[in-house]
């Protein structure tokens, strides 16, 4: 008999025989092999026996037991997390019988039985098995590791936002000048408070998007739009932040009639504006930023769609670090040409947005230089 290795750690086999021909050398071996076996000679309590053990393996001795009806019963029971079935002694017609389920099982011994070649079977199938359960329980895991991840996040942004209104709010209010005036030194130091305090608003309500959109909870409140009505207006408020570096935003003028989307506008916006922030960001003093919204035709493959998109005249993205651009927490090289905060959230949470919307979202350096950033979403019947 050929000689196998004993397995890393006990594994169960539940097996279901026939008493009137238990093989007692094939019994032998799969213990000396170091399996821990629970033989069962009536067909009709597999099932019961299979929940008290949960082994890890069933070999199926079918004659004459049923074998058929025990496989369905262990399928309705316990679905695809039912342990690997092994049929053994089964003719053609058995074998045909098997295959006629949706979900078959795992393996056939052919009769008559090699008990070499029947091990090596086994093992093959307790170790993917084994391998399948590492698999699970580690994806278990991670997941509760995320779930508290996101938990913490809400917590840390809920008990964060007003005390840090709070201070934004008594900064402003310190720079009324109802309240008195105050000297050049005390001035820059309250404008300090108040833009420290805005940047930190801004990182708490992204980890709070953050939370809220990995966690699922993010509902979407579709209302039919006009992607470009609400762009112009986004347009309008970042050409003022341009202005402070002599940068020129263009809202390039419509090729063709756009239609009317279903769109969260809030979502959306949110998405458009930290576009336009963005390109400023990177965009060297006195250079321009390009908008654009198109149609495209129905593809292949693809409905019509409309595409949003910023052209800017920076640095562009490194090709090595384009895979890490819409990750959160993600930063790359290139600097921002005034000194500008990025807290690398941004656009990992557009993303997320424009999936939630079916849609799509890259950048792509241009070959006349600077970056684009395009969004693409499909146009959805309004209803």
């Amino acid at each position: 008999m050929a000689t196998v290795a004993t397995p890393v750690q006990t594994q169960s086999i539940l097996f279901v025989e026939n008493e009137r021909s238990r093989d007692w050398t094939f019994l032998e071996a799969l213990r000396t092999a170091g399996y821990c076996v629970r033989p069962v000679n009536r067909g009709e309590t597999a099932v019961e026996e299979y929940a008290v053990c949960r082994p890890d393996l069933v070999l199926l001795d079918v004659r004459g037991i049923g074998g058929v009806e025990i496989f369905r019963r262990l399928r309705d029971a316990y679905g695809e997390g039912c342990a690997p079935v092994i049929v053994m002694h089964g003719g053609p017609d058995i074998v045909d019988d098997f295959k006629s389920f949706p979900a078959s099982v795992v393996d056939f011994l052919p009769d008559p039985l090699v008990v070499g070649d029947a091990l090596v079977h086994i093992r093959a199938h307790l170790e993917a098995r084994r391998y399948l359960m590492r698999q699970q329980a580690l994806v278990a895991e991670l997941s509760g590791i995320i779930a508290a991840r996101d938990k913490l996040l809400s917590m840390c942004a809920h008990d964060l936002l007003n005390p840090l209104s709070s201070v934004c709010g008594l900064a402003e209010f310190l720079l009324e000048p109802s309240i008195g005036s105050l000297n050049p030194r005390q001035t820059e130091l309250v404008d300090s408070i108040r833009d420290a305090c805005q940047s930190l608003l801004k990182l708490v309500n992204q980890l709070f998007d953050v939370s809220v959109l990995e966690s699922g909870k993010l509902r979407l409140e579709l209302v039919p739009a006009s992607l470009r009505d609400f762009t112009k207006r986004a347009v309008f408020l970042a050409a003022v932040v341009a202005l402070r570096k002599g940068i020129h935003i263009v809202l390039q003028p419509p090729v063709s009639a756009e239609p009317v989307l279903m769109i969260d506008t809030t979502r959306i916006r949110e998405v458009v504006d930290n576009l336009l922030s963005n390109a400023i960001k990177y965009s060297p003093p006195g250079s321009c930023i390009s908008v654009a919204i198109e149609s495209l035709p129905a593809g292949p493959e693809t409905g019509p769609c409309v595409r949003f998109s910023v052209r800017d005249q920076g640095p562009g993205v490194p090709a090595a670090e384009r895979d890490r651009l819409f990750r959160e927490f993600s930063r790359l090289s290139a600097c921002t040409t005034s000194g500008e905060k990025s807290t690398g959230l941004g656009l990992a949470i557009c993303r997320k947005i424009i999936d939630l919307h079916g849609g799509s979202i890259g950048a792509v350096n241009h070959p006349e230089g600077g970056c684009v950033f395009s969004f693409v979403l499909p146009v959805l019947p309004c209803n």
